[in-house]
């Protein structure tokens, strides 16, 4: 089962009087990249939510907030009154000055630098391991957002692979008549250009069998119908992390459809390249959001 890498987790608790929000976002990326905002004095507790996060999660682009709610008797902030005091003389001074309605200085204040701070209190050693849970829990949310996007990303890789083996089907299909059409088509031509009596048939045809071996493309289908089949085995292995690897995958089967276009001289079978091609993409935009 495939998980993705995109998703959204939230957990709420209260620990040791406070009420913590831990809100995670996720999208897809190559590596583990993290945003985190946390009140200041959670700080000392920084690297420990990053491990914490990077271990659960592995890879994408996260967006990790964590917010305080007061509850009881708890104080997340504390205002500096003396400096909100200086403002508001200065703010005072200006609407008066610019005969402005004065009513709207609170709200002004409050986003002022330093009115509004962090308290300065933090979590004791108990504290932390009830607020890590909260972590888990807002992880664990997260991840079931991931397999549920995973089933819907597993589907439609499924259905672009064997897209790409029914266009393989036509092609061995058509592989025999293609060489067919080459031969008569050299024959044809020297019959034209120099004459039925006039060359060597033998010649000829070890000269053909030597140039249908050169553009023969059963080895590629070999390989390309192995790719497929070993994509499919790995979507269905139970880890995680497989995003990586099925990249590399889809780069073989690239590698063998385009083989597959730049031997075949077949008008037909390169409209089946064309069509594997355009499903090929559109499992490599996919498997960019698999973990």
């Amino acid at each position: 089962m495939l998980k993705s890498m995109t998703g959204f987790g939230r957990a709420e608790q209260t620990v040791g009087g406070k009420t913590f929000l831990v809100d995670i976002k996720s999208l897809n990326g190559k590596q583990f990249e993290l945003q985190l905002k946390l009140p200041g004095f959670l700080k000392p507790f920084e690297f420990s939510i990053r491990r914490l996060l990077s271990e659960k999660l592995s890879r994408g682009s996260l967006d990790c907030t964590i917010s305080l709610k007061q509850t009881g008797n708890a104080k997340p902030v504390s205002i500096n009154t003396d400096l909100a005091k200086a403002y508001y003389k200065a703010l005072a001074e200006l609407s008066e000055e610019l005969n402005l309605d004065p009513s709207n200085i609170l709200s002004t204040l409050v986003k002022l630098p330093e009115v509004i701070t962090p308290t300065a209190d933090t979590l004791t050693d108990a504290e932390w391991q009830e607020f890590k849970e909260v972590i888990l829990q807002a992880i664990e949310d997260l991840n079931i957002h991931r397999l549920d996007e995973g089933k819907s990303l597993e589907q439609d890789l499924l259905l672009r692979i064997d897209n790409i083996s029914k266009q393989q089907e036509e092609v061995i299909v058509l592989e025999p008549l293609r060489q067919q059409k080459i031969r008569e088509g050299l024959k044809k031509l020297l019959e034209e250009n120099v004459g039925k009596e006039n060359y060597d048939a033998n010649r000829l045809e070890q000269e053909l069998i030597f140039y249908i071996e050169k553009i023969d493309i059963s080895e590629e289908q070999v390989r390309l119908k192995n790719h497929c089949e070993y994509f499919k085995a790995i979507l269905k292995e139970p880890e995680e992390g497989k995003g990586k690897k099925l990249s590399f995958i889809l780069q073989e089967i690239g590698r063998e459809i385009n083989t597959t276009g730049s031997k075949a001289y077949d008008s037909t079978i390169q409209k089946c390249v064309v069509l594997m091609k355009d499903e090929l993409e559109k499992a490599k935009e996919q498997v960019l959001n698999v973990l």
